[in-house]
């Protein structure tokens, strides 16, 4: 499912992207994975480990150590497990969405991401063009649905949601969903703090 470092993708497929730092990656991750691929209709899941957050200040574990990690729990064949941006050499999620309709035409992309992430959409680099360009497909997290559907972003979005999630799938972004799922309550920070992480 990789040719020299990147993912394989055919024509027509739709692949979902999970962003993060995952540090660590952890079960909630897998269950949103999981449950992303079910209700969208999803080939396939991207996991995009990336070399960093520029939001957060200090600077996640190393990626080689968090790309092992990742291996060691996300054990569907469905998924990929993948260090892209660093391979491409793009910082921010709007320039990496953009490198890979470069280098997979005809693939489409569905960005994943939790509920919490939505709270803070709208401060990330260039989301409004992220919006624009990529179907977004936002799965709930513990105590989020409500400040994700209160939020700014989701605000200014109102008008591209769209209530049948299956329907993502073929729509055209603008576009977006809220997906009520079963939900984890593990977080990379509670297992940093727990000093769980780095082990």
């Amino acid at each position: 499912m990789m040719r020299f470092g990147f993912p394989i993708a055919a024509k027509g497929q739709v692949i979902g992207l999970l962003g993060g730092s995952f540090d660590p990656a952890h079960d909630g991750h897998v269950l949103i994975t999981q449950e992303a691929i079910k209700r969208f209709g999803l080939d396939r899941v991207w996991w995009l480990v990336s070399p960093g957050n520029p939001l957060k200040e200090k600077g996640p574990a190393a990626l080689e150590q968090r790309m092992e990690r990742a291996h060691q729990v996300m054990r569907d064949p469905r998924v990929v497990v993948t260090d892209i941006e660093s391979r491409l050499g793009t910082r921010y999620t709007a320039a990496s969405l953009h490198a890979l309709r470069r280098h997979y035409p005809g693939v489409r992309f569905i960005w994943l991401m939790g509920a919490d992430n939505l709270v803070q959409f709208d401060k990330w680099h260039d989301w409004q063009s992220i919006a624009q360009s990529t179907p977004l497909a936002i799965l709930a997290r513990p105590g989020q649905r409500l400040p994700a559907r209160l939020s700014r972003s989701s605000r200014i979005l109102m008008k591209s949601f769209v209530k049948h999630k299956c329907a993502l799938r073929k729509t055209k972004a603008p576009a977006w969903c809220f997906a009520d799922i079963p939900m984890s309550k593990s977080s990379s920070s509670q297992l940093r703090k727990a000093g769980k992480w780095p082990v």
